[in-house]
């Protein structure tokens, strides 16, 4: 019997299976996936993320794959242009972006270092309910063959659409629209810092990534989808060409590398959070847009509350249940903030009134700096708001 087995072995799942093997727990980390492997994602890591990574001893192994530090970003709107670098979160100024098949499997091989086992190409059917209490799962080995395995505490980290979610019945506790679709793909010879662009119904962004690769995205309306995937690559191009002139003259003799990729299914929800012997991380727990790129450095955020709110208390029924409970309740206060951030750029709107505070902030390498904290998630919006320089010039 484990302590805990987590299903899923993304970025969530992997580092939730190492917080809990470096506890002293016995752990199991399945995934359905072969390793290493790709998957959908923006890859950039905010600096609160990249902090976790260093605490957790890995950020030095993410580095080692020649993953660019980013310590420069660029956001332009109308004729604001804010150009600087985030507060630093624990020391840490630079972002990241790494390829998820390296990001990935670095948490997997840290997690197994630290003792837990993993299993790749291992699907779970469902969740082992005992007295309406989790008590393990059903899974399929990379064999195929049947196996049930125990466990005082399952975690789903089965990403946005999570079987084991809608297994346990974990309903959602808020769920809004969809509101934007992307497209993008990967460009060699592109020169780039981390780089935003925006204009109404439009939103491209750049990240430079491994292999000398810069990720190219571009967004449009959720409404949009039906048109833009009709002709995807000439509608990405154009976004580009349009919402970031500058950027698409950089794309001049570059070379594309990959195929497009693409989704309209940017769902946006919280979900509860833990129940009697079960618990959610990562997507699987909560997902919004990926316009803002919060995705890696909230799951990060996710796995420490929970690890913290079992604490030692796993193996004691009352303790353990008090635990997911408080975790439950601290996951959506902690990230309620940058969900609603989201929601409104998401919407890609560009209103007269973000326009006049982002006239203000460019004024201010300072005010630039404290505005990208506050959109990393390093700090409360209400800190840039209530700053004295911001005050003084959005008085004048």
């Amino acid at each position: 019997m484990y302590d805990v087995i987590v299903v899923g072995a993304r970025v969530a799942g992997a580092s939730t299976a190492l917080l809990f093997a470096r506890a002293g727990y016995r752990v199991l980390l399945v995934d359905r996936a072969r390793f290493p492997s790709d998957t959908l994602s923006t890859h950039y890591i905010h600096q609160p993320g990249i902090a976790r990574l260093a605490r957790w001893g890995v950020l030095d192994a993410v580095k080692a794959t020649g993953c660019p530090a980013l310590e420069r970003t660029v956001y332009q709107v109308a004729d604001v242009r804010l150009d600087g670098c985030s507060l630093p979160a624990d020391g840490q100024r630079a972002a990241y972006a790494p390829r998820r098949q390296l990001l990935d499997q670095i948490l997997v091989d840290a997690a197994v270092e630290a003792g837990a086992e993993f299993r790749d190409g291992c699907s779970v059917s469902g969740p082992v309910i005992e007295d309406g209490r989790v008590v393990g799962v059903n899974c399929r080995s990379a064999q195929g063959t049947p196996v049930q395995e125990r466990a005082h505490l399952v975690v789903g980290a089965d990403g946005m659409r999570s079987p084991f979610a809608k297994a346990v019945g974990a309903e959602y506790t808020v769920q809004d629209p969809l509101l934007s679709c992307i497209h993008y793909t990967y460009w060699q010879g592109v020169q780039a810092d981390f780089e935003l662009y925006e204009r109404p119904g439009r939103w491209v962004g750049a990240v430079p990534t491994n292999d000398g690769a810069t990720l190219i995205a571009a967004y449009h309306p959720q409404s949009d989808f039906d048109r833009v995937r009709g002709d995807a690559l000439a509608t990405y191009l154009e976004n580009i060409r349009t919402t970031a002139p500058s950027l698409h003259e950089r794309l001049a003799g570059a070379e594309q590398v990959e195929r497009l990729r693409g989704t309209g299914d940017q769902q946006n929800f919280f979900r509860r959070a833990s129940g009697p012997g079960w618990a959610l991380v990562g997507d699987a727990a909560h997902h919004k847009d990926s316009i803002t790129a919060r995705g890696i450095s909230d799951a990060f955020l996710q796995t420490d509350l929970l690890v913290e709110s079992v604490g030692d208390g796993l193996h004691d029924p009352a303790r353990l249940a008090a635990g997911l409970s408080r975790y439950a309740d601290l996951h959506q206060e902690e990230l309620y903030e940058g969900y609603q951030h989201t929601l409104i750029v998401a919407r890609l709107e560009v209103a007269p009134e973000r326009l006049e505070m982002l006239r203000a902030i460019q004024q201010s390498p300072e005010l630039t700096a404290h505005y990208y904290a506050a959109a990393a998630g390093g700090m409360p919006v209400d800190e840039l708001y209530d700053h004295e320089l911001f005050q003084q010039l959005t008085a004048a």
